[in-house]
């Protein structure tokens, strides 16, 4: 018969535990420090019911929901709210970021072609400053130089153009009899001016487009005083920039260590140089051009010859990306007013032109005035397009060049080695005769391999 502790069931261990390892032979199992208090409460003599009720739910298992002995919940970690809302604050400063960049992108633009403006003239700013002129006085009268003689400019070829376009307007009929009787005597038609004339004015594309031409007058009034805004806004900051310029580089030096504001000196130097070379170079190929263009109008006698050859030379060159065929059309349009044919000559003439002054003119003069390969020239030109359009292909050569020049003050040069393939003078003679010799001594090699096999 199995023993039996104090309350009669069977197996129990006891106080000790020394029955339980008689009659299992294992000894007994260790009790933590809550069950030996209940265990004490419930055999003293004062133990309550709430205890003992505490002791039954304890032993019951460690895993009920009620238990007292169960592990706490888990809590968030205190740097998780912290970290989301500064995950949230950077967002937003992004964003607003982003939105702010996207709505200042045009005064950005603004401001950077002022800055090249600024260091294109200040040349002529330092020269006028040294003599005892002060900077500000210098600069307003160069930029009143500049201004002179763009509205002159302009007011010349505005008369010229209103002109040929009265004469134009007189000599349409003339113009229209013409090309009807050249039409009627190579096609066999029967065409006449009254008939052509009533078919233009009767149909629909044109009452379409002096519809669209009537409407879209305030869009072009409005495209033209903001472009004219914008440029007033080129104009102040460029102001700025070569009249306070030792003001600027003085505030900008302030800020940083002594070897760096050297740095920083010599860079706004090379970046002065470049520019000036730029427009130096950009000065001789419209002086080329024009006397190019000046010769043709003079060889087929079309009048303001001289305006005209300005007018192609400075918009060819000053107004990139569309200059080109801006300074093209008008002398067309006047060489139209003498001969039909002679807009056709015009037209080969400024596109055989250009295209050698693109592949041929332009990178030459380019490398030599402002030291950068012709290839970096063309392929800066074309990137700045991309990135800024016309004012990207305006301003990219000058910025490359500067970046060139200051970063090639940091870049360790060696000397060249004295190999003729070096310098490209290896003949092409020599190149056979290193061939053959390959040639000779690889075929010395299989014969002798040959004879090795054959003695064996």
């Amino acid at each position: 018969m199995a023993p039996t502790d104090e309350t009669g069931e069977t197996g129990k261990t006891t106080t000790d535990g020394t029955l339980d390892q008689a009659v299992t032979g294992r000894p007994p199992k260790a009790r933590s420090s809550a069950d030996s208090d209940l265990t004490r409460s419930a055999s003293g003599p004062e133990a309550s019911e709430p205890v003992a009720a505490a002791a039954a739910g304890g032993g019951s298992g460690s895993g009920g929901p009620g238990s007292a002995l169960s592990a706490p919940p888990a809590r968030m970690p205190r740097w998780l709210p912290r970290a989301l809302v500064l995950a949230l604050a950077l967002y937003a400063c992004f964003q607003l970021g982003s939105w702010a960049f996207y709505q200042l992108v045009g005064l950005l633009i603004n401001v950077l072609v002022a800055f090249f403006l600024a260091l294109a003239i200040e040349p002529a700013v330092g020269r006028m400053a040294a003599r005892g002129m002060r900077r500000g006085l210098a600069t307003f009268l160069v930029f009143l130089a500049v201004l002179v003689f763009g509205v002159g400019f302009v007011v010349l070829l505005g008369s010229m153009l209103a002109g040929q376009i009265v004469d134009m307007v007189e000599n349409f009929p003339k113009y229209l009899d013409s090309l009807i009787n050249w039409t009627n005597q190579h096609f066999h038609t029967e065409l006449s001016r009254v008939e052509v004339q009533d078919s233009l004015l009767r149909s629909d594309w044109l009452q379409k487009y002096v519809q669209n031409s009537a409407s879209g007058v305030l869009d072009v009034s409005a495209t033209l005083l903001g472009g004219l805004f914008k440029l007033l806004t080129i104009f102040l900051f460029a102001f700025y920039f070569a009249a306070d310029g030792p003001r600027l580089r003085r505030a900008l030096c302030s800020v940083l260590p002594p070897a760096k504001q050297t740095e920083v000196l010599r860079a706004w130097e090379i970046a002065v140089d470049k520019t000036g070379g730029y427009l130096y170079s950009r000065g001789l190929m419209a002086l080329i051009s024009g006397v190019a263009h000046f010769v043709l109008f003079e060889i087929l006698d079309v009048p303001y010859a001289p305006a005209l050859a300005v007018w192609v030379g400075l918009v060819s060159q000053f107004i990139p990306t569309i200059g080109t065929y801006l300074a093209g059309a008008l002398p067309m349009l006047i060489a139209f007013t003498v001969d039909p044919w002679y807009a056709l000559w015009v037209l080969g003439f400024v596109v055989i032109y250009q295209q050698f002054e693109n592949y041929v003119l332009q990178p030459k003069l380019t490398s030599k005035t402002v030291d950068i390969h012709p290839a970096v020239a063309f392929g800066s030109v074309i990137a700045g397009t991309a990135l800024l359009g016309a004012v990207g292909a305006l301003i990219a050569i000058p910025a490359v060049a500067t970046l060139q020049a200051f970063l090639g003050a940091y870049v360790k040069r060696y000397d060249v080695t004295d190999d003729p393939r070096v310098h490209g003078h290896r003949r092409y003679g020599e190149a056979v005769v290193a061939r053959l010799q390959k040639a000779l001594h690889h075929k010395k090699k299989q014969g002798q391999a040959a004879s090795g096999e054959d003695g064996t």
